[in-house]
């Protein structure tokens, strides 16, 4: 803008100016002063942009993963199931040949499968053959006794067939098992407060029976293992058998100087170092304790330490997480069983498989207690539907997470916990519906807000498919029922799985996730080099 009216330095009156000059002067004015308001209440309008694209840059998280070379490759078994003695208890060995259980279990193979539990240092082996002929009549015992014999020809159907024997049972069986898990319940609370437990029998030929109550350092149990294998080898069956242990608890001072003693002696006869967890007191746990991140971050220091004495006498030795539950005593009802233990067991098998932890044993697929994946009425709980979506889509490979805008400056004396927790592998080969080179990601949410995630690097503009799972039902995070992209999850009438089908999202979109939920997405045709081949 051209003034064509000079100004001088000082003047005495307006009439030393031209009356021409001074309508310029003053249109000259009221246009700065028009302008100068202008800028100011622009400044004011873009301010909040201004926060807006400063908060966008902080909550938008950009990722990335390495896809040349895994970090880690884990058991093809990684999520493994155990089985507690319990089960025997009055016959209930039988329902493990129910329909709908084993279309349960068959859902989670290929998977290793551990007979053990606390019960187990009360069993007595006889030498006899099937003592439970002699028990009473007709009535509903009849149809749960002679489970050995059952045993046996389901494995000469599984020789005939290649696959499992199947038995009918009515429905009276149903309703008895119902009674027996209650009552069952009530024993072994009876049984851990007064600290006092009955034995059980089990008709297989054995000679061994645990003894309690006799303290063994790791030394003398290290050469007990040694033992044992030598007694295992010249038998035909058990010559190429696996050995695992010690099976210590949580590694404080006392345990890591047994396993130790152990390792000093044993470390090169066992297969794999095995360990068990249970993350919080299932008497006092309230449903936010499964949110808190520093419960999570427990089982990463107890890995450390475990791998710190394996790999100072056998380096590269494969450790096994053989048994892991989220609260003790046997879980608590509506907690231990809900949606939100979830977020620790899928924080678990991330975090295993991320640390180099081969096999991970879920304690239990089935039996009493509420730590379990499949209820007493045979209905799947959240966590069985997690362990499904895990074994259908996430594969042995771990791959390196690159993650912008999520990190924080940590205070002094501050421990950052991180709320949003990413895991990445390739995807399950086995899965056909996506081909080599796809990759996995399962995202943990623990905030309150959404959470936005770009994908970037290797994953731009990818098409992807999202498995959300939430709670379904007003009971929220107490929930024992879930949802599938807004769809319940529930079994079939006819017995069958259902199908767990994705939702596209367009290629190129930000992922959003909710608050407080976990979900699976599959990044399709990434071409991968590190999932390209087995």
């Amino acid at each position: 803008m051209r003034v064509l009216c000079a100004f001088p330095e000082a003047m005495s009156s307006s009439s030393s100016c031209p009356p021409s000059c001074l309508a310029l002067v003053a249109l000259f004015l009221a246009l700065l002063l028009h302008l100068s308001l202008s800028f100011q209440a622009g400044d004011r309008r873009t301010l909040p942009v201004d926060r807006a694209a400063g908060l966008k840059e902080k909550t938008l998280i950009l990722l990335d993963v390495s896809t040349k070379n895994p970090v880690r490759t884990v058991n093809e078994n990684f999520l493994s199931l155990q089985l507690d003695p319990s089960i025997i208890h009055d016959g209930w060995l039988d329902f493990l040949s129910s329909k709908r259980l084993v279309t349960l279990a068959r859902g989670l193979s290929p998977a290793f499968l551990r007979f053990g539990g606390k019960r187990t240092d009360f069993l007595q082996f006889q030498n006899l053959r099937n003592p439970a002929k002699s028990r009473g009549g007709p009535g509903p015992d009849y149809y749960l006794k002679n489970y050995e014999d059952d045993i046996v020809r389901s494995d000469v159907a599984l020789d005939k067939q290649k696959g499992c024997k199947i038995a009918q049972h009515p429905d009276i069986m149903l309703e008895l098992q119902r009674e027996k898990a209650a009552q069952m319940h009530l024993v072994l609370l009876k049984e851990q407060f007064s600290n006092t437990y009955s034995n059980l029998i089990l008709t297989e030929p054995n000679n061994y029976r645990s003894m309690h109550g006799r303290a063994v350092n790791g030394s003398q149990l290290g050469k007990d293992y040694i033992q044992l294998k030598r007694l295992l080898q010249p038998i035909r069956i058990y010559s190429r058998a696996s050995l695992y242990g010690p099976n210590i608890g949580r590694p404080r001072k006392n345990v890591i100087a047994l396993l130790d003693g152990f390792m000093k002696v044993a470390g090169s006869t066992v297969d794999a170092v095995t360990w068990q967890h249970c993350y919080i007191d299932g008497r006092v746990v309230k449903v936010m304790d499964f949110l808190k991140t520093r419960l999570l971050d427990t089982l990463s220091d107890q890995i450390r330490k475990i791998q710190k004495v394996v790999n100072t006498y056998t380096p590269g030795k494969k450790i096994w997480l053989e048994g892991v539950v989220t609260t003790s005593a046997g879980g608590t009802n509506n907690l231990s069983d809900s949606y939100a233990a979830g977020f620790l067991w899928l924080n678990t098998l991330g975090m295993l498989a991320n640390q180099g932890i081969d096999v991970v044993i879920r304690h239990s697929f089935f039996d009493h207690g509420y730590n379990h994946l499949v209820d007493q009425n045979f209905n799947p709980l959240p966590d069985y539907w997690l362990s499904l979506l895990y074994k259908r889509l996430i594969g042995p490979k771990v791959l390196a997470v690159h993650v912008a805008g999520l990190q924080r400056k940590p205070r002094p004396g501050r421990v950052i916990r991180d709320k949003l927790r990413i895991y990445a592998h390739c995807t399950n080969h086995h899965n056909h519906n996506y081909v080599r080179g796809s990759i996995t990601l399962f995202i943990i949410n623990l905030h309150r807000s959404r959470k936005k995630i770009k994908l970037a690097g290797t994953l731009r503009d990818k098409l992807v498919h999202q498995y959300l799972l939430q709670p379904y039902g007003q009971e929220g995070l107490k929930s024992k029922s879930v949802q599938l992209n807004g769809q319940p999850l529930m079994m079939v009438d006819d017995g069958t799985l259902p199908e767990l089908k994705p939702r596209p999202l367009r290629a190129g979109r930000t992922l959003v996730i909710p608050p407080v939920t976990m979900g699976f997405y599959v990044v399709k045709n990434v071409n991968a080099l590190a999932c390209r081949y087995r």
